[in-house]
């Protein structure tokens, strides 16, 4: 097991995940990106916000049917000793198929959005995921 630490929040994470450079051109909010091999990707973003996990579901929800996504569950939870939304979508694009996994936690007026695009069907990145989730601290 490794640690990500931004000196904001730490996690840990399984040494079949790398660490990438965040993509902060595209999406200035990302801090940490993580891959294992081609088929699944992790962003974690983090920026000031004024909703709560209640207005923050349905947004999220609304976006991703938006997007031709399908919601399989939208549920809170309580994760590493905090609320979150889990949340687990299916988006089917002319390029790709792939699921979608998220968790969404608000504390202290900011927003930490995990999210997981995975082609992986046997559950194992979505297990490794969640643990990474289940070991979030917030540092500040």
């Amino acid at each position: 097991m490794r640690t990500f630490n931004t000196g904001q929040l730490t996690f840990e994470y399984p040494d079949s995940w790398e660490a990438e450079k965040a993509d902060i051109l595209s999406n200035p909010d990302c801090v940490a990106t993580l891959s294992k091999g081609e088929e699944n990707l992790i962003n974690a973003v983090m920026f000031p916000t004024a909703t709560d996990l209640d207005g923050y579901k349905i947004f999220m929800e609304d976006a991703i049917s938006d997007d031709g996504g399908v919601i399989i569950s939208s549920d809170f939870v309580k994760i590493a000793g905090k609320d979150a939304i889990k949340l687990h979508a299916n988006m089917d694009t002319p390029e790709i198929n792939f699921d979608i996994h998220t968790y969404v936690f608000i504390e202290n007026k900011v927003i930490y959005i995990f999210e997981m695009r995975t082609l992986d069907v046997s559950g194992e990145s979505e297990r490794e995921f969640k643990n990474m989730i289940d070991s979030f601290k917030i540092t500040v």
